[in-house]
């Protein structure tokens, strides 16, 4: 099954390539996590839980505080990958950043994410290990398919903005450039 990774470059940082992919009907999300546990160097991904994202901009701006900080030597956690899912949580609560942004045993919507942190992890590299290692369904990583897996509530729970309408058909622009607008200071503000 061939891979959906995207390879992105993050405005204003070095070349740093982050390589991402996005799967549905995941079957194996127990092992990824496993793997992870264990601290297979292999599996050193920010797996995340498709259902807390809302946008690829979201992801982006965690993306970029946890590199940030991982080339000012600033790291709160094991590595850039647990500081990607770290960065998505709006409190300095770590272990808390892992149940709320990443996966479990019953993820079935997942983000993945790697940074080009050597030479040797390529946009290949990457695709590959994804191929061979992830039982799910590549899809495009793009606001219209993360908004068909995106629980709202959920994070509208993680990020304490209960109070903001929620994008509905009718009111969906506005509504969740609002709440695209409050994650985004959430992680930005984050501990300052």
């Amino acid at each position: 099954m061939a891979s959906s990774l995207e390879t992105i470059s993050v405005a204003h940082l070095p070349l740093m390539p982050v390589h991402v992919a996005l799967y549905r009907d995941v079957q194996n999300a127990a092992f990824l996590k496993g793997q992870l546990l264990d601290g297979q160097a292999e599996f050193e991904y920010a797996f995340i839980d498709a259902s807390m994202v809302l946008s690829r901009a979201q992801v982006i701006a965690a993306v970029f505080r946890a590199v940030n900080d991982y080339m000012h030597n600033r790291l709160k956690s094991h590595n850039v990958h647990s500081e990607i899912v770290f960065s998505l949580n709006p409190t300095n609560n770590i272990s808390e950043s892992f149940r709320r942004f990443g996966i479990t045993d019953s993820t079935k919507d997942m983000l993945v994410v790697k940074v080009s942190v050597s030479p040797e992890i390529t946009h290949e590299s990457v695709a590959a290990h994804l191929d061979s290692s992830v039982q799910g369904t590549p899809v495009l990583f793009d606001d219209q398919t993360l908004s068909e897996m995106s629980d709202i509530n959920k994070i509208k729970k993680a990020y304490k903005l209960g109070a903001l309408p929620s994008p509905t058909a009718k009111k969906n622009d506005e509504a969740k450039q609002r709440l695209e607008n409050s994650l985004l200071s959430s992680i930005a503000l984050r501990g300052s």
